[in-house]
């Protein structure tokens, strides 16, 4: 069976940090970072390596910071 996998970028200098995107989530593959962009907000960042690509975290951020790739891996 084919799985998906997803890759989350985040524009960490635009990002306000509202978390959104990870009530979004539903693989809880995203948190805020501990540290701090240039306009003062912790950002969102990539915990784990569970995306699927689904792009729930794309569709409600607020900023359009978030691009979401994803592909499809064939099982041998």
């Amino acid at each position: 069976m084919a799985k998906a996998i997803g890759e989350i970028i985040v524009n960490i200098e635009q990002c306000k940090g509202c978390e959104l995107c990870i009530d979004a989530c539903p693989e809880e593959t995203i948190a805020l970072s501990e540290t701090i962009n240039k306009k003062g907000y912790r950002y969102a960042v990539t915990v784990n390596q569970n995306c699927t690509g689904c792009a729930n975290c794309a569709t409600v951020c607020p900023d359009a910071v978030i691009t979401v790739y994803r592909k499809i891996e064939k099982s041998a």
